[in-house]
């Protein structure tokens, strides 16, 4: 091995965790890519708003925000959990680390089993007109997010109880919390210009 390819290879990085970690930025770089989706969509949504004499179109009632604030808030608080887990598992403390992930992991799932009953028991059918299509397109687009971000959690429980994580070996935490966060952060988004929006502007 040549001294240049012995320089090549200390500048390879060597962590599992942390912000030098490959596996991290790739995450980033998927987030960046889904916050962009999502973003796209959402200016679609209000480009069509600007484009309509009324809002929501076809004389649609605007949705009712009621269960939606609940929803909103169950995510939000299933973030507190999963950041638990992260700083629990950085620090080696295993049991806090499972406890957190799988109180994250059933407030995701009410949240989900919530998101499904408010779609279903909507007023409107997604063909009905472009508001309707846009309507259904962002929410069931964020609800297949929450079912990725579900399976994420699943399989880091249950490598959490096969031992596979330490305070030095715990990437898949810190990703699944970040997809995570990211998850609840964009329905944030969601939640202002599909429910609330239509009722205040």
């Amino acid at each position: 091995m040549t001294a240049g390819d012995q320089a090549f290879e200390q500048t390879l990085p060597v962590e599992v965790s942390g912000r030098i970690a490959p596996g991290w930025w790739g995450m980033v770089v998927l987030i960046l890519t889904e916050a962009a989706l999502f973003g796209t969509l959402l200016a679609g949504y209000f480009y069509l708003r600007a484009s309509s004499a009324t809002w929501p179109q076809g004389g649609i009632k605007p949705p009712d925000p009621i269960l939606p604030t609940i929803m909103t808030g169950i995510l939000l608080a299933s973030s507190i959990p999963m950041i638990w887990a992260d700083w629990s598992i950085r620090r080696g403390r295993q049991q806090p680390m499972k406890m957190g992930l799988a109180i994250a992991f059933v407030l995701g799932a009410i949240f989900l089993g919530l998101q499904i009953y408010e779609l279903t028991h909507e007023t409107f059918a997604p063909s009905v007109n472009a508001y309707s299509s846009s309507f259904f397109t962002i929410t069931c687009l964020h609800g297949l997010h929450v079912i990725a971000g579900l399976l994420m959690i699943a399989f880091t429980l249950t490598r959490a109880f096969l031992g596979h994580f330490n305070e030095h070996r715990n990437l898949a935490v810190t990703n699944t919390g970040l997809y995570w966060h990211f998850v609840d952060g964009v329905w944030v988004f969601v939640f202002l210009s599909l429910y609330v929006s239509p009722h205040v502007l």
